[in-house]
């Protein structure tokens, strides 16, 4: 009973081709355009009068049915932090200032459209990083879409692209500009054409480099408050955390950390800075590690713990650790606690 689902498709596959024929693009049909005709009077009446100072021409219009595409010049995407272009610049190119994070612009410019390159499968034929330029090999940057019920039967045109960086005197400022120096298909070049050609390649370059600084801004953020978490000791001498932030800073922020890595926060004393919070082992599983929700385990026993947050004689802040009891952990397991903390505050981005 299944002879009926070929038979359905084949019949699908008319009526797609038919439809080519039904739906016509008539917008340039000369029966489109209406043309009124000057009043015309009985043969037993005369004329109406016209006044000359008034008379319109009838409309002619020789319009040609063949449907023509036009195409405006392509626009340089400024997508990227800190990118922008001169006004009334004919030329494909583009202006970045060096962002937070950035520590040479030229080379993360350059680095940028390497990885375009990749992307596209073809490699560099010249590259000389004292001028600032780049040439590519031939790779098609506009691609003919493949049909999974035709196939594609029509070459993709190629080109090869010179990009080249130059930098302000001040270095805080580089502009990229991308040139068409070869092509070859079955379209025909045009000033157009190669300005959109140009444009085109440019923007590549815009977003791979937006993306690009956008992984270092979530870098940037996942280490931001964990720089100076490191080992020490407190103004007693006993091993602690010590951080260069401010005592208040991390006072308001530290206990909201705690309850992210399964700590029950039970007192918090503003006047001592003691807090005191119960641990409890987060249980793990399958779906916590698939969703990426799986939470530190700490490399501490299950109990009560009290936190001393204190000022440092260097103005920093130190956290020690004790048991339920008031003793100070061992340096062995602060340096173990150390670690996993700052494993912790990386994987999930959080700033203290």
């Amino acid at each position: 009973m299944q002879y009926w689902i070929p038979k359905a498709l084949a019949v699908s596959v008319l009526v797609s081709l038919s439809g080519c024929s039904v739906f016509v693009n008539d917008a340039h049909n000369e029966r489109n355009y209406r043309a009124y005709e000057p009043v015309k009077a009985p043969a037993s009446l005369s004329q109406p009068a016209q006044d000359p100072v008034y008379k319109m021409e009838v409309g002619q219009y020789n319009n040609n049915p063949d449907a023509t595409n036009y195409r405006p010049p392509a626009q340089v995407l400024t997508v990227a932090k800190g990118s922008w272009v001169e006004e009334a610049d004919n030329l494909a190119r583009v202006y970045f200032d060096k962002n937070d994070g950035i520590v040479d612009l030229d080379d993360f410019i350059w680095d940028s459209i390497n990885a375009v390159l990749a992307e596209n499968n073809t490699a560099t034929t010249k590259e000389d990083k004292l001028l600032g330029i780049i040439e590519t090999d031939w790779y098609a940057i506009i691609k003919t879409e493949e049909s999974w019920l035709w196939g594609d039967e029509k070459n993709d045109d190629l080109q090869r692209f010179r990009f080249s960086i130059e930098k302000k005197s001040h270095e805080r400022t580089a502009s990229l500009r991308a040139e068409l120096i070869d092509f070859k298909g079955d379209t025909t070049l045009t000033d157009l054409l190669k300005q959109q050609l140009e444009v085109r390649a440019l923007n590549q370059v815009i977003t791979e480099f937006d993306y690009r600084y956008r992984q270092l801004e979530v870098d940037m953020r996942k280490r931001q408050g964990i720089i100076s978490l490191e080992m020490g000791f407190d103004n007693k001498g006993n091993a602690a955390l010590v951080t260069e932030q401010s005592y208040d800073a991390v006072f308001d922020r530290f206990s909201g950390f705690l309850e992210r890595l399964s700590f029950t926060i039970v007192e918090i004393n503003q006047d001592t800075g003691l807090i005191t919070a119960d641990y409890k082992a987060p249980e793990s599983s399958m779906w916590d590690s698939i969703w990426g929700d799986d939470v530190a385990q700490l490399p501490i026993d299950e109990g009560q713990y009290q936190i001393l947050v204190s000022k440092t004689k260097q103005g920093g802040t130190s956290l020690t650790w004790m048991d339920d009891k008031g003793e100070t952990l061992e340096p062995g397991t602060m340096n173990g606690l150390q670690q996993a903390l700052e494993a912790a505050l990386i994987k999930r981005g959080i700033k203290i």
